[in-house]
């Protein structure tokens, strides 16, 4: 099993391994099909955006991947950097899970979070997903507030 960071030529693996998250977690048939707007959004945001992507590769074909998104906000006293970071679309295929595939894969994003400069890294946790970020050091918190626009 190789596991890495995605680079440039990756993006047909990632836009195809994140379609296939999609389609499993919103309960989606392999048939149903993503807006153009969705596909060419996500496609550009790995091209561009301020993000890291790492995969898992079996004989190159992607069985995982998770993603860690970079936003700056104005430095605070417990964020000085300004530098914060999300993670997310942790997926692994169901006939890879429960190796430690995942777990590797945001160890991986963690470390790059912690080059960048970041110092806060967020996420939604599904209630599966609650015992690995948990045993990486995630604690619940209650401190936000969100409006959806």
């Amino acid at each position: 099993m190789e596991i890495r960071i995605a680079n440039e030529k990756d993006i047909d693996m990632l836009m195809e391994i994140r379609l296939t998250m999609l389609r499993q977690v919103n309960g989606m048939a392999d048939s149903d099909v993503f807006s153009e707007e969705l596909t060419e959004h996500s496609r550009r945001y790995f091209q561009k955006g301020d993000q890291t992507t790492a995969l898992a590769l079996e004989d190159g074909k992607p069985v995982a991947c998770a993603s860690i998104s970079y936003i700056e906000i104005m430095p605070t006293f417990d964020h000085p950097t300004g530098r914060r970071a999300h993670l997310m679309n942790v997926y692994t295929d169901p006939a890879f899970r429960r190796r430690g595939i995942a777990q590797e894969l945001c160890e991986l994003l963690i470390e790059d979070a912690k080059k960048k400069g970041a110092t806060e890294i967020s996420l939604d946790a599904t209630e599966s997903g609650r015992p690995l970020y948990e045993a990486l050091g995630f604690k619940a918190s209650s401190e936000c507030m969100v409006m959806t626009i």
